[in-house]
């Protein structure tokens, strides 16, 4: 063999298994995979081991250095509560044979046998109803939950286990809430009690919904009580909470003073706006403003876009693409680089990756499954626009990049409402 012949086949016994390689590449995950996966990843160590009846036994829990001393086992209901207001919306989708369809699937029976031991007396996962004031407020996202895959995750379940939930929503009463957004969370379980059929309270419905509006500041804005304080508590709790409230009364076809319908358009205008906002927090770089309480939350901050996205009522300064490339870029942001997960698969106290230090005192990583809540738009099927139309650039990037983008303008309420009689 000539030396230029030994070199050449050299150099070809380099390049063959790189070109292998290049061959056997996985393709790329698209955004919707991407997606999928980490919701998925998210739900399966609390849903399998539920519906077992082992999520108390095996979940590998944490809480605040400065935890007060309430109930400690809230911390089950917590997760199991604010995962499903997330997930609930994609696992309405039909059952098909994708791998994502089976992944659903999948979540689903978990979830529905879930639901019913976290109302058996007789399961070692029987949460802990009426222990701490803190189960008004995640009673209230189970119910949300409900709200948001009625045919899916309510209709399904028997008898008994629907007059369980029904018993210990109605016990829930003795729980006077703080003067502030807690009081939507009795209108949440209230509006779901109407609309099952269920003896509900009229007055905790009615009342919320007039705070509300009293504490509503503008711009998209609501304040957590009589005092504005900014933070994302219009995100975590009055935009979705408020419309799901008035969404049920409308559904249930109750008759009050309140015009549900009107004020329902009206809170959803501005949702609407308030999602625009939103879309204007996120950097070119994925990344969004940290400020406020609860920050632990995540990507909770950004569910009202994610609703309105799930809604399909999206402003329109906003597109499907542009609002699934900003929120993916989100994701990105937050999950690929930092660990915000321990190794049992549960969340970690942080805001991005652990950080126990940023906690507020009734925090525990039970709380921080609110972040699911920005999963909403996986609700929409994969040939919806918003997954399938090209990715656009966002309004900062576009800002930021030298290209044209729309200018923000004063924004203000145009539908009044009075009481009917």
């Amino acid at each position: 063999m000539t030396k230029k012949l030994f070199v050449l086949t050299a150099v070809l016994a380099l390049l063959l298994p790189l070109q292998a390689a290049k061959k056997t590449k996985p393709a790329e995950q698209t955004d919707r995979e991407y997606w999928c996966s980490l919701a998925y990843k998210m739900a399966q160590p609390v849903l399998e081991n539920m519906a077992k009846g082992e999520l108390q036994k095996n979940m590998k829990t944490e809480f605040s250095p400065s935890f007060d001393n309430r109930d400690r086992s809230v911390v089950y209901m917590e997760t199991f509560g604010r995962l499903m207001t997330g997930i609930a919306p994609w696992l309405t989708l039909p059952d098909d044979e994708t791998a994502e369809g089976l992944q659903r699937k999948q979540l689903r029976e978990w979830a529905l046998a879930a639901y019913r031991n976290a109302v058996d007396p007789a399961s070692p996962d029987y949460l802990c109803w009426g222990k701490s004031g803190q189960n008004l407020v995640d009673a209230a996202f189970i119910a949300e939950s409900f709200l948001r895959a009625w045919d899916t995750l309510w209709m399904p379940l028997d008898e008994v286990t629907k007059q369980r939930y029904i018993k210990e929503f109605q016990s829930l009463r003795k729980i006077d809430p703080p003067y502030s957004n807690w009081l939507l969370f009795s209108s949440t379980i209230e509006s779901l009690l109407a609309k099952a059929g269920a003896q509900f309270d009229e007055y905790r419905v009615n009342m919320a919904c007039r705070k509300v509006e009293e504490w509503y500041v503008g711009d998209g804005w609501y304040a957590d009580g009589p005092n504005f304080a900014f933070d994302y508590y219009s995100s975590f709790v009055f935009h979705p909470m408020y419309l799901e409230t008035l969404q049920a009364m409308i559904d249930s076809k109750k008759s009050s003073r309140l015009d549900y319908q009107k004020y329902h358009d009206r809170a959803l205008k501005r949702a609407q706006r308030y999602a625009l906002i939103l879309e204007r927090f996120i950097s070119p770089e994925g990344t969004f403003p940290v400020f406020g309480r609860s920050i632990t939350y995540r990507l909770a901050a950004m569910q009202p876009l994610a609703l309105i996205a799930w809604y399909e009522k999206l402003p329109a300064e906003l597109t499907n693409g542009q609002v699934r490339a900003a929120l993916t870029k989100v994701l990105h942001r937050m999950f690929d680089a930092q660990e915000n997960f321990n190794d049992a698969g549960f969340l970690t106290i942080g805001f991005c990756g652990s950080q126990p230090d940023v906690a507020d005192w009734y925090t525990n990583n039970g709380s921080l499954y609110m972040t699911s809540m920005m999963f909403m738009p996986l609700g929409l099927p994969a040939n919806h626009p918003f997954w399938a139309d090209a990715p656009q650039p966002w309004t900062q990037v576009k800002a930021w990049g030298g290209q044209p983008f729309p200018k923000d303008h004063r924004w203000n309420d145009d539908i009044q409402t009075r009481d009917k009689w």
